[in-house]
């Protein structure tokens, strides 16, 4: 009996073994998969070898035999000292908004050893909202590129929710419900984050079964490429929501109505005492693990942006305590990934009792924190670190996916790594990104990634130039001196949540804002200037460099936007004085900016209306579907959801197109309300006029249009010639 159980724990052993080294080898063919993508040319250049799993999350680099030795823990560590290599040795760089990877032959050799190992056991990525503002019609190509990004920058924990809708249809169809039944519950794909996350039902729908079906295939190909380069995804999990209909299929059940306002129809929630929570909770995960497999890290946010019924201590205890047991009966390695979000954004409701009572009913090792928006308030700080949970200091950055040049930049040089250090800091456990857009502001992303295998602050005095030569391919004098003012204008992220957006993107008015296009700079517009000046300097050494002329399109963009302000405001003092010449010329010349605008940003693809829309259109089978998709992908960026949603210009893009076709004839349409009123010298009647392009708008959203995909015009002499017609005029307007 004896030797029996001897056996079987050497044949245990040994397949666990066998496991272990069949896995390992997978990651290292995965590793050189990924660098034969990156750096077709050169993959036979590179050699991977795997470092022993006790060594920590780890890399190193060498040369040996004029080949470059590329070694790390995982596949992720392969990644990150091939993306080492890139910056430190080739002067390269990959960003969504520019890559500059040109490595010289031979490859450049590696003088000593290089070894890098992470502080951080977790490096967080992705919000549930980039997965609409950014992503919400991504195929498997892109896909591919951004796990790509993801490994060659360190993350290792990726937020992966695409395809929940198929789950969601399983587990409803498995305990009775019909189809029809289900159709007032899953929105429209741009939606999917507020749905998810139990903020509204339907809107943007009714969801073709086509999507729900193609949709699981993606999350598959997705999840599989994340584990074979050795992230751990992290998976939704069950937090009561529920379709409209559950109240009429199971009528005694106890469901809290919500309403996350904006326009919104209530949702529903289950109440985590009612015992079908738990069934439901279970069968979800059951379902989803099946389906995508699990590596036991689940999300779950509970009344996001919506107040729980009651703030007493006992119920949100059990609120956790039902959650995580959910989570638990189907995996019992279930650990709970919660965005600290609801802290941040509701700090009337969540004070000191509720937040414990939240976190306290689910044991430490089985949760961990996401502190969402550390770099804006570090909510760790008046929490005492989560009460004794494991979090991650995120930078969000950035809101509705807007591309107003803004950032903290000295404060992510050195947030994370204080915090780490920081004695009160209590189980910090990683870093990471939760913007709810990607695809701007690249040098933001770059400095915080950089963190993943440092624990000392970034010294920005030595990490802006070395950005630059990978970027620009050159440290050009111009250029070092345009990031010294950017640096302290737009970069310098004082005292407002996000990037202010400009007059042109919101609906029109006499006044110098609406609700969510606030206009108020954290810099003085004037002191932008120079960042453009020098910019265009540094053309000669540094035109050819995709980066470069990204950013030369950006920072000239930032500047008209923010000119577009005085003329607004010109153009209403002439109104206000009933000044018909002078309104005609400031109304013109506002109008006359806009075309230049949407001239400059129609340079580059990256600054399109037509492939969000053409992407959008692609996920469609028929007709239908591909009209649907189209509304869905006009209504986010424009109204956001109906006619009188209160959520317009949100998520607003200065996109060429967008507005050409959309910003601009409001504004036209305004101005001519303004200029009838006064050469008839009558009021204007604006509640009208508000009523009026309400309808307009919503006949956009609802319209049908091909706009360019491909981008037109050399960016650097179209940005030479607005510097010319308009860099005097604007100086003069500040002063």
């Amino acid at each position: 009996m004896r030797l029996n159980v001897r056996l079987n724990i050497i044949f245990t052993c040994a397949l666990l073994c066998l496991s272990a080294s069949s896995w390992a080898q997978h990651e290292v063919r995965s590793a050189k998969a990924l660098i034969r993508r990156v750096v077709p040319e050169y993959a036979d250049r590179f050699v991977v070898e795997l470092l022993p799993s006790s060594s920590g999350d780890a890399f190193e680099i060498e040369s040996r035999d004029g080949l470059i030795i590329l070694r790390g823990s995982n596949g992720v560590s392969i990644a990150s000292a091939l993306y080492y290599y890139i910056k430190e040795y080739g002067h390269g760089q990959i960003t969504w908004n520019g890559i500059n990877i040109n490595l010289p032959d031979p490859l450049p050799q590696v003088p000593a050893k290089v070894r890098r190992s992470s502080p951080y056991a977790y490096r967080y990525y992705l919000n549930y909202c980039t997965f609409n503002y950014s992503m919400s019609w991504w195929d498997w190509p892109r896909w591919e590129k951004e796990i790509d990004w993801m490994a060659l920058h360190g993350i290792n924990m990726p937020l992966a929710i695409t395809g929940q809708e198929y789950v969601w249809q399983q587990v409803y169809r498995d305990i009775g419900f019909s189809d029809e039944e289900l159709r007032g519950f899953f929105s429209g794909p741009a939606y999917f984050a507020w749905f998810w996350m139990g903020n509204l039902d339907a809107w943007g729908g009714p969801l073709p079964q086509k999507w729900v079906e193609s949709h699981k295939v993606l999350q598959q190909k997705i999840v599989n490429r994340l584990r074979e380069l050795g992230m751990k995804p992290v998976l939704p999990a069950f937090t009561g929501h529920v379709p409209p209909s559950f109240a009429k299929r199971f009528p005694s059940a106890k469901l809290k109505k919500t309403n996350w306002g904006n326009g919104f129809a209530d949702t529903y929630i289950l109440d985590p005492e009612d015992s079908l929570f738990a069934v439901i909770a279970r069968k979800f995960l059951e379902k989803q693990n099946q389906v995508y497999g699990t590596d036991h890290l689940y999300s779950a946010d509970t009344f996001n942006e919506n107040e729980p019924p009651s703030d007493e201590p006992a119920y949100l205890s059990l609120l956790g305590k039902r959650v995580y047991e959910g989570m638990k009966a189907a995996d019992p390695q279930a650990t709970w990934v919660m965005q600290g979000w609801l802290f941040y954004s509701d700090r009337k409701f969540w004070h000191a009792p509720q937040i414990k009572a939240l976190l306290g009913a689910v044991p430490d090792d089985r949760m961990i924190i996401l502190d969402l928006a550390a770099e804006i308030e570090p909510v760790w700080k008046r929490t005492e670190a989560f009460y004794g949970k494991p979090w991650i200091w995120n930078m969000l950055h950035n809101f509705g996916g807007n591309i107003s040049l803004f950032g903290r930049i000295d404060g992510v040089a050195s947030g994370a790594s204080l915090a780490l250090k920081d004695t009160t800091s209590g189980k910090m456990k990683g870093i990471g990104l939760t913007m709810e857009g990607i695809e701007q502001n690249p040098v933001l992303y770059e400095l915080m990634t950089d963190h993943t295998w440092r624990n000392e602050p970034i010294d920005l005095d030595a990490w802006l130039p070395a950005y630059i030569q990978n970027r620009y391919g050159s440290q050009d004098s111009h250029a070092l001196q345009a990031w010294h003012v950017l640096r302290q204008t737009v970069y310098n992220g004082k005292d407002i949540r996000d990037g202010a957006e400009s007059i042109i993107v919101a609906r029109p008015t006499l006044e110098a804002e609406r609700r969510w296009a606030k206009t108020r700079l954290n810099y003085a517009p004037a002191d932008l200037l120079p960042a453009w000046d020098e910019l265009l300097l540094a053309s000669p050494t540094c035109k050819k460099f995709d980066g470069y002329r990204y950013d030369l399109v950006d920072v000239t963009r930032q500047v008209l936007a923010n000119y577009a302000l005085v003329l607004h405001a010109r153009a209403v003092k002439a109104f206000n004085e009933k000044d018909l010449a002078a309104f005609s010329t400031h109304s013109s010349q506002f109008l006359s900016l806009m075309s230049d605008l949407d001239k400059l940003l129609a340079s580059r693809k990256d600054f399109l209306l037509g492939p969000w829309i053409v992407q959008a259109r692609s996920c469609g089978k028929t007709p239908e579907e591909q009209n649907l998709y189209e509304r869905n992908a006009r209504n986010l960026i424009t109204l956001w959801g109906g006619e009188d949603n209160r959520l317009h210009e949100y998520a607003c893009r200065q996109w060429s197109g967008l507005i050409s076709d959309f910003y601009k004839p409001r504004w036209e349409q305004f101005f001519q309300v303004l200029q009838y009123s006064l050469k008839n010298k009558t009021g204007p009647n604006l509640d009208s006029f508000e009523a009026d392009i309400r309808k307009w708008e919503w006949r956009w959203v609802n319209a049908r249009k091909d706009f360019p995909t491909q981008s037109s015009g050399d960016p650097v002499k179209i940005a030479q010639q607005l510097h010319d017609r308009y860099r005097t005029v604007i100086e003069s307007s500040y002063n």
